[in-house]
């Protein structure tokens, strides 16, 4: 008997998918730009607002993306799955703030990206680190970056394989697998997000823009492991450990309220009695 299709909150269409590469490509360029660019050019000369035009560009470009994706699917009962899931994820973000990367909204992210899809994951992260942000009071030049990051955290959930085939402790291994190797991930290209900030004065692991590729390469791996590789354990192991955990019974619970709501049948209005 083969498996029953798993419903898409939201069905990408070519623009979303447009809107959703080109992001990621200026945010690989937003996030890496220190190795992209050589030490004679402009925009190393420009260290310390870079990080700056970057977040500012990359505001306007998730909200693009939302756009186009709102456009060619997210109707209104995916918006309301969208807004319980970010509300929820937003309030599970404060619990283990500060606290050696016991940040649980990570496994939530990663199991609703996987049950309702690529875009819808991409989405839910967007906004929902967003959402976390003002509660928590830390909105900052950082915030783009981190809703981009949790963005993709969330979106490559979705793609990863078998969501129609694969079910049990088969699916819970690939996912806290998943996001074991994504929390390091995340953790990672934050750094690179914070790293340029860096005075070169200040240490010797900081950016220094007037140097090779290589040296910098070797400072920002000395600055990952000083600074944030206990964070960024505490976060994948708490990810496993939630997902293998709570893991079955948020997925059937997912899955039966995405069944339920049937996103792929439009909504309609009978028309007034007269």
């Amino acid at each position: 008997m083969s498996a029953q299709r798993q419903a898409r909150a939201v069905r990408l269409g070519p623009r979303s998918v447009a809107a959703l590469a080109l992001v990621s490509a200026v945010g690989v360029v937003a996030f890496g730009w220190p190795f992209l660019t050589p030490p004679t050019s402009r925009l190393s000369a420009h260290a310390q607002d870079a990080p700056w035009l970057f977040a500012g560009l990359l505001v306007l470009l998730v909200a693009v993306v939302a756009a186009a994706i709102s456009e060619t699917g997210l109707g209104p009962k995916a918006v309301a799955m969208l807004g319980v899931l970010a509300a929820t994820g937003a309030a599970l973000r404060p619990i283990g703030a500060g606290t050696a990367g016991i940040e649980p909204m990570f496994f939530l992210m990663v199991l609703s990206g996987r049950v309702l899809g690529p875009g819808f994951g991409f989405v839910l992260g967007s906004v929902t680190m967003f959402a976390s942000a003002l509660l928590t009071g830390g909105v900052g030049p950082w915030l783009p970056f981190q809703m981009l990051a949790m963005g993709w955290f969330a979106m490559g959930a979705g793609l990863l394989p078998g969501p129609d085939r694969l079910r049990g402790r088969a699916e819970l291994v690939l996912l806290a697998a998943y996001g074991f190797l994504a929390a390091f991930a995340y953790g990672t290209v934050m750094n690179l997000a914070g790293w340029p900030f860096m005075s070169a004065l200040a240490s010797n692991v900081a950016f220094d823009p007037h140097a090779a590729v290589a040296g910098n390469l070797a400072r920002f791996l000395a600055y990952c492991l000083a600074t944030s590789l206990g964070w960024d354990l505490g976060r994948a192991v708490v990810t496993v450990v939630l997902t293998l955990t709570l893991g079955p019974a948020i997925l059937r619970a997912l899955r039966r309220a995405t069944r339920r709501a049937a996103f792929e049948t439009p909504v309609t209005f009978d028309a007034p009695r007269t």
